[in-house]
């Protein structure tokens, strides 16, 4: 499992012997199903019971399915509510953010950093409580929060990278949403699926990612690498092509599997009956993924703008 937001036993794939893997499940212990005919047969013996029961076996056919709401349990179409929900949230903070940062450019000539700044922290920290604390309870107001501070980041970064890059801003939006359109109609045909084998070579590759990140800054905030290189190693070349751009298309790709990942987890969480409150923690996991891959097209565009 890439994602940090599905580290929970809800969206394991559960032995059926053990129905309280995670809290909330129903409690108790696994039965053998009883013998075909066995349940029920007496009852159906007794004069004057036929009517009734067939009466109200009618009434359970014809009545409309329970959705989310009547069996409080997760499902597909719930969590996309939800999701839909957070990047609400995520909007009206992202256009404060950006509002924000051009303010401070228009006023003192220099964008207004703070909320990047402080975005980025504040959804750091959250997603760390959200992460070790969903496995005893999900707290939604937590998770709500981070989207608002996600939201001041997206923002403030975006009305950064436009003041310097004019157009990257919508360039990088149609592009996320066109990875995560296609992403997710080709795992809804069932074309794509996680695999295992996969699954480890992209947490490796995501793992060595992380690690150039680090170096990366720690080369640029000691001085070592040349200011004139905007991103530090990125904006460095490799046959004369921008070694952000390659590593930022092989980045692309394994956000878009780990949105592959995303969608899995969530399905099993739906199979295994989680509690409807897990949705929001599948709502945060695909945030979290769509946010870096809009920071990874952001990037990847604005090396490509400065080459120019």
């Amino acid at each position: 499992m890439s994602n940090f937001a599905f580290n929970n036993p809800a969206f394991q794939q559960q032995d059926p012997r053990n129905v309280a893997s995670y809290p909330g499940s129903p409690q108790g212990t696994y039965a053998p199903p009883p013998a075909p005919g066995a349940v029920g047969s007496a009852s159906f013996q007794h004069a004057g019971m036929d009517a009734a029961a067939n009466a109200q076996l009618e009434g359970m056919y014809t009545s409309p399915s329970a959705g989310a709401l009547e069996t409080d349990r997760m499902s597909v179409e719930d969590t996309v509510w939800k999701t839909a929900g957070l990047f609400g949230i995520l909007l009206v903070t992202a256009v404060a953010g950006w509002i924000w940062t051009a303010a401070g450019f228009a006023s003192t000539g220099q964008p207004e950093m703070t909320p990047w700044i402080v975005g980025a922290l504040g959804g750091f920290v959250l997603a760390m409580v959200i992460t070790f604390t969903s496995r005893k309870k999900v707290r939604p107001a937590l998770i709500w929060a981070y989207a608002a501070f996600e939201g001041l980041f997206v923002g403030g970064i975006s009305a950064f990278f436009e003041i310097v890059w004019p157009g990257v801003v919508v360039q990088a939006t149609l592009a996320t949403l066109a990875v995560v359109g296609v992403t997710l109609a080709l795992f809804a045909s069932g074309k794509v699926r996680a695999s295992g084998k996969m699954t480890k070579i992209v947490m490796i590759a995501m793992v060595g990612y992380l690690v150039f990140q680090l170096l990366n800054l720690v080369l640029m905030w000691t001085g070592v690498l040349d200011p004139d290189l905007t991103f530090g190693l990125y904006s460095a070349k490799v046959a004369g092509i921008p070694l952000g751009v390659i590593i930022g298309i092989l980045v692309v790709f394994m956000a878009a599997y780990s949105l592959v990942m995303d969608f899995d987890q969530i399905q099993q969480g739906v199979r295994n009956g989680a509690p409807r409150k897990y949705g929001w923690l599948g709502a945060f996991g695909i945030m979290v993924t769509v946010v870096w891959l809009y920071v990874e097209i952001l990037r990847i565009l604005a090396i490509l703008r400065g080459n120019d």
